[in-house]
Formats: C-alpha cells, structure tokens, sequence
C-alpha cells in the first residue's frame, strides 16, 4: 500500500512541475498585456493600447542568440512578407540592445518588420524573466492569444495559425 501512495506522490510531482520557461513567464495566455510603449528605429512610438483592434505579435530576441537569428529569415518571409493586413502588427524586440548597434544589425541580417531597442528590459520585464526569442501574440481585444518560446517549427506554425485566425 505505501509504494501505490509513493507512486502517486512521484506521478502527481511530475504532472505539476513546471518547466523552468513556465516559471519565467509572467504574462499567460488570456492575459491582458501591459500598456508598455516602444519607439522603432524609425523613430515611430507606438503603445500597445494604440494598437488594440490589431493583431500584435511581439518578437523578443537578441543579436547574440543562434535561435533568434535562425527564426529572423522566418519571421520575415513567412510572417511579415506574407500576412499583410491592416489589421495586423509586428515588432521586434531587442532586448538589452542600444539602437546603434540594433540598426547594424537589422541592416547585415535585411530584416523588413519594424525593430525597438530594449536595453534595460523594461517591456521584456513585464512579459518574462528569461528565454529568447519568446514571441507573443497579442489579440484585437488586448489579450495574449498565444506565445512561445525559442524557434521550432511546430510552434512557429502554430504561431502563424493563430494569428491568421484572429485574423478572419
């Protein structure tokens, strides 16, 4: 009887423990996001309150991370190149990067899709503690419809679903 009851302690501890990505999350599915602000290297600030009734996918990534750099070629050819739509938005994120060397960078990798300076992580902050590239889709109405982190191909897929189908 004791190793049916020690059975079930080990089964239920492996059922309820959270990966180390999940406790570095601090905004959750359903969630409504923060109304953080960002400026691109375009100079054009945006606020995510000014961009609710829009799709919003919010990549995070840096210039020094492999899984970052291996997503960018996809996030610009079949995200933003692909699904254009008034209704929808994207950024990139640089966190802990300056504008200077983000512009160095978006020039050397052609990256197309408008890219914000992080470098103090305040908007990383309110979203997660760790992990890139962490991508967040936000819903028309200001809630997190869907993230991820790191770059497979099932999620990304995944990802472009979800936004094509807030999209309809």
């Amino acid at each position: 009887m004791k190793w049916k009851f020690l059975l079930f302690l080990l089964v239920f501890g492996i059922l309820s423990a959270e990966t180390d990505e999940q406790k570095a999350t601090r905004l959750h599915t359903g969630d409504r996001v923060p109304d953080v602000s960002f400026t691109t290297l375009d100079g054009e600030t945006y606020t995510l309150k000014e961009l609710q009734g829009k799709v919003v996918l919010i990549n995070f990534f840096a210039t020094w991370c492999g899984p970052c750099n291996a997503e960018i070629p996809h996030l610009n050819k079949d995200i933003f190149q692909t699904i254009k739509n008034e209704d929808f938005f994207m950024v990139g994120i640089g966190r802990e990067h300056v504008a200077d060397s983000l512009k160095i960078f978006v020039d050397k990798k052609n990256i197309l899709y408008p890219i914000a300076p992080d470098p103090e992580r305040d908007i990383y902050s309110h979203f997660a503690e760790a992990y890139i590239p962490r991508n967040v889709i936000i819903g028309k109405d200001g809630k997190i419809l869907y993230q991820c982190v790191g770059f497979e191909k099932d999620d990304f897929a995944k990802m472009i679903a979800v936004i094509r189908e807030e999209l309809d």
